[in-house]
């Protein structure tokens, strides 16, 4: 006998009876859902993937999700699997699909869709993800938090609240968190204006690091870990801002200069790797072996008669071309070789950033724009795909869309991809999955699951540089806001070289 597994909207639970309809309407087509999860791939160990009608028209909805001898029935206004349930499901379809029935009803006329499936992958996925939770304004950014989630169910927890450091009109801004090798107890994450300075928590010890050094261009900005050395890479940034009149992606965040510095954590010193003023370094990533850095660059030169470089390059911003390069390391001398390149960009007329490389070593997916480095403004950035063995370069367009895809990274086990996009209404950036199969191809994305699918639709902040974790950060906000609090932090020591 088929054991069915019985869940009811709490929302109307009074209204429910449990039961699929015995009379109803059939459609060919599949039901327009929000979320869309129609034919979908995910991983086993994902919280359940709840969903309701796109158009909220119906007036109640029943939905059978089976494997086998194994079912979920919800009804209500919304697709809603008891957790318990949902898991016991998957694991029992681990390898396959499980099939989707949906019923609407309108007026005491029930209709039946097309099922649908949701694959359900045998590799897992990360336990967590952080991002930073912000408002998509362009100058209130103070109400803004470093948050953590977990994907095999719904919760979620603040890591650090930048208003715990904001005194009266003496406002702070945090950013950039990041792990070595997917590690929340070796992780990073930097404050600006009041009580600035750099967090590093390394192996229980956790420490505010003032990077900033009359031998460097600014204090780090964008990070990347060394997979195993306590060895950060930094880019970093002369960063400015100005906004379009009649532009669609409606502000402009742009480099007047950048460079790539490194940071060795123990020691706390710091050293230039590229600090050519008239190269843009950007958005350096380690590849997994730790023997080579990827990184962005823009060749762009200021004439002897500028005398505003904010202005003159904004001016220019749509002819400023990022390309992708690439340094060997050697652990032993602690040194890098010199720069190769990678994807030239600029010969397509476009520009490239981002740049992220799986697991194995093979792909190097990156974001690429018509110009420019900050694409998240850019409505016309998609992700690209690089087959490192073949050099085969393509437009990943089973996870484009119309709107903005940015902000990517891989899972510990290379199996899953989660980005940036604002594919639903062009404002609000959400994560999305997608599992990449031995032939870097992708699967259909599906968004970030919510206990209530209607979650996304009402939030209004953004999910900005979503990082995959092993696990939870355990250290709590306020003890990072006493540690930012305490002192002007720990000023580096710049050496022209960094040694073992």
């Amino acid at each position: 006998m088929k054991k069915i597994l019985l869940f009811t909207s709490a929302l109307i639970l009074c209204a429910c009876n449990q039961q699929l309809p015995s009379e109803f309407n059939q459609t060919d087509q599949f039901p327009h859902i929000y979320p869309d999860y129609v034919d979908v791939t995910v991983p086993v160990n994902i919280a359940p993937l709840t969903f309701e009608m796109d158009d909220r028209s119906s007036d109640e909805i029943a939905v059978r999700y089976s494997f086998a001898d194994e079912e979920i029935i919800c009804t209500g206004k919304k697709a809603q699997p008891d957790i318990d349930d949902w898991k016991h499901l998957t694991d029992a379809a681990k390898g396959k699909a499980i099939q989707v029935e949906t019923y609407t009803s309108k007026d005491g006329q029930w209709t039946r869709f097309k099922p649908f499936s949701i694959y359900v992958s045998t590799d897992s996925i990360d336990a967590y993800i952080s991002y930073r939770l912000i408002h998509p304004s362009y100058v209130a950014y103070e109400d803004l938090t470093i948050s953590q989630r977990s994907l095999e169910n719904y919760d979620e927890s603040v890591i650090y609240d930048n208003m715990l450091c904001t005194e009266d009109n003496n406002g702070q801004c945090i950013n950039c968190h990041n792990y070595q090798q997917y590690n929340p107890e070796r992780m990073q994450f930097h404050a600006r204006q009041n009580h600035g300075g750099t967090i590093i928590s390394y192996d229980g010890k956790t420490r505010k690091i003032d990077m900033r050094n009359d031998s460097i261009l600014s204090a780090g900005v964008y990070p990347a870990w060394h997979p195993e050395l306590p060895l950060i890479v930094y880019s970093t940034n002369l960063t400015r801002q100005n906004f379009h009149v009649n532009d669609p992606n409606k502000i402009e965040v742009y480099d007047i200069g950048s460079d790539l510095i490194a940071y060795d954590v123990e020691k706390n010193e710091v050293t230039n790797i590229e600090n050519d003023p008239n190269e843009f370094e950007v958005f350096p990533f380690w590849a997994p072996d730790g023997k080579s850095v990827y990184y962005c660059s823009a060749h762009f030169e200021y004439p002897d008669t500028t005398t505003n470089q904010s202005i003159y390059l904004l001016r220019h911003s749509n002819k400023v071309f990022y390309n992708i390069y690439r340094k060997s390391f050697d652990s032993a001398t602690m040194t890098f070789g010199p720069r190769e390149l990678v994807f030239a960009a600029d010969s397509l007329e476009m520009s490239a950033t981002l740049p992220r490389i799986s697991k194995d070593g093979r792909y190097l997916m990156f974001t690429m724009g018509k110009y420019g480095v900050f694409h998240i403004w850019h409505r016309d950035a998609d992700l690209w795909m690089m087959d490192l063995k073949t050099g085969e370069t393509r437009a990943m367009k089973e996870l484009n869309s119309p709107d903005t895809e940015s902000y990517h990274t891989w899972s510990s086990n290379g199996k899953w991809v989660m980005f940036s996009s604002r594919r639903y209404d062009g404002t609000y950036t959400r994560p999305f999955f997608a599992y990449i199969d031995e032939n870097g191809n992708g699967t259909k994305p599906f968004e970030l699951p919510c206990a209530d699918p209607d979650y996304h639709r009402q939030f209004m902040k953004c999910y900005n540089v979503p990082e995959f974790m092993r696990g939870p950060v355990t250290i709590k906000p306020h003890a990072f806001a006493d540690i930012l609090k305490r002192d002007s932090g720990e000023p580096v020591k710049y050496v022209p070289q960094l040694s073992r």
